[in-house]
């Protein structure tokens, strides 16, 4: 995948989903795109559940140290749940085109037997409603007033959703 690596590095995810935790970032040569490997922390369009931690901690890793990423590193999930997770993301924001192409994308990949990876950072602060809850208008579609509550409140509606 990676021709000749130059640094690979892990911070410490124990803020978020289980304690202990870990993500690698993974950069090559300058032309290359970085990489994280986020394991059951950030998925395409939603993030793991709050096993262990609280939803300040998850702030905190999604949208401190992951969004803080150059916005072209691809994203490397654990689990397939793109196209059930855009589905939720569009019942917050039913008008984001992102959302929309990204879902149509996801059945096409998913329909094929393809897999729906690499995502980026970039794609995730447009389509992703964890990483999008500093946005005025996602705390008012869930009735919160800060973006912490609102990711709490997202990832109650989440769990309880079925589609």
């Amino acid at each position: 995948m990676f021709t000749s690596l130059v640094n690979i590095s892990y911070f410490c995810d124990w803020l978020s989903h289980t304690q202990g935790h870990i993500s690698y970032y993974v950069t090559g040569k300058e032309d290359e795109q970085p990489a994280v490997f986020t394991g059951d922390t950030l998925f395409i369009a939603s993030c793991g559940k709050f096993f262990e931690e609280t939803a300040e901690q998850m702030y905190q890793s999604l949208n401190v140290t992951l969004a803080s990423l150059p916005k072209s590193t691809r994203v490397y999930r654990g689990h397939e749940y793109s196209v059930n997770n855009l589905q939720f993301a569009l019942t917050l924001e039913p008008d984001n085109l992102r959302i929309q192409k990204k879902l149509a994308w996801a059945r096409n990949q998913w329909q094929a037997g393809q897999a729906t990876i690499p995502s980026t950072i970039e794609d995730e602060l447009e389509t992703n409603p964890f990483m999008r809850v500093d946005l005025p208008e996602i705390q008012e579609r869930v009735g919160c007033k800060s973006p912490v509550e609102a990711l709490g409140e997202i990832r109650k509606q989440k769990d309880n959703w079925r589609g």
